[in-house]
C-alpha cells in the first residue's frame, strides 16, 4: 500500500471515529439536558423546556366524570371514569421510565410474529388509567391494595375508559372499589382496589 492510501486510509478511519464520538458527545448532552427539564432547540442556538404536567392538570383530550365533587359524601354506589387515548409517545415513555423494553411493545417487525399480530400497549401502563381515574376522587387519594386481571390487549390509538366505583365503606375513610378498563364495551382489565381518601392539606 502506498504511502497516500496509508494516508487517507487513516483519514477515513479518524474521520469515521471522531463522528461516532461526536454523536455520542451530542446523545450524552442531550440525555443530560433533558434529565434537567430542557432540550436542544431546533437549531435557533437556545434551549427549550421540556413540557411537564402540572398538578390537578388535565389534558384536553382527557375526559372526567365523577358523581361525587365532596369528599363528605363519598359512599357506595359512587362512581369516577377517567378517559384517554393511548398513544405511541405514552408506550415509549413508559418503556422509558420502567425499564420494560419488551419488543411486544416497541419492535413492530417482531411484534408481527406473535400471537398479537402487532405491537401492544403495557399493560401497566394501561392498569395505569385506574390510578388517573381515583386520584379524581375528591380528597387525597392513598392506594393500599390494587388487583388486575388483564383480559384483552391494547393498541396504540385505542381510547380506553378506566371506571371505579365504591362497593364498601370501610371506615376509616377506607373505600373498597371495583376496578376496570373498557374499550368500546370490551373490558380490558378487570380488578378491585383499596383506598384511602384523605382530607387535603391545607394551602
Amino acid at each position: 500500500m502506498s504511502s497516500d492510501s496509508r494516508r487517507n486510509a487513516l483519514l477515513d478511519t479518524w474521520t469515521e471515529t471522531s463522528s461516532h464520538v461526536f454523536n455520542s458527545v451530542v446523545a450524552a448532552n442531550r440525555v443530560a439536558f433533558a434529565a434537567f427539564g430542557v432540550q436542544p432547540s431546533n437549531g435557533d442556538g437556545g434551549l427549550e423546556t421540556v413540557e411537564r404536567i402540572e398538578a390537578d392538570e388535565d389534558l384536553p383530550e382527557w375526559h372526567v366524570e365523577l358523581t361525587a365533587a365532596d369528599r363528605g359524601r363519598l359512599g357506595v354506589g359512587n362512581k369516577v371514569e377517567f378517559t384517554k387515548t393511548i398513544s405511541d409517545d405514552d408506550v415509549a415513555a413508559f418503556a422509558a421510565a420502567s425499564g420494560d423494553t419488551n419488543p411486544l411493545h416497541l419492535d413492530d417487525e417482531f411484534a408481527s410474529r406473535t400471537r398479537f399480530r402487532g405491537r401492544i400497549a403495557h399493560g401497566t401502563l394501561v392498569g395505569g388509567l385506574i390510578s388517573a381515574a381515583l386520584a379524581r376522587l375528591p380528597g387525597l387519594t392513598i392506594y393500599l391494595s390494587q388487583d388486575l386481571e388483564f383480559h384483552n390487549p391494547v393498541r396504540v390509538g385505542d381510547r380506553l375508559t378506566a371506571v371505579c366505583e365504591i362497593v364498601e365503606d370501610l371506615g376509616d375513610d377506607q373505600f373498597r372499589l371495583t376496578t376496570r378498563v373498557v374499550n368500546d364495551g370490551d373490558v380490558i382489565i378487570d380488578g378491585e382496589a383499596v383506598v384511602l381518601v384523605d382530607e387535603l392539606p391545607d394551602a
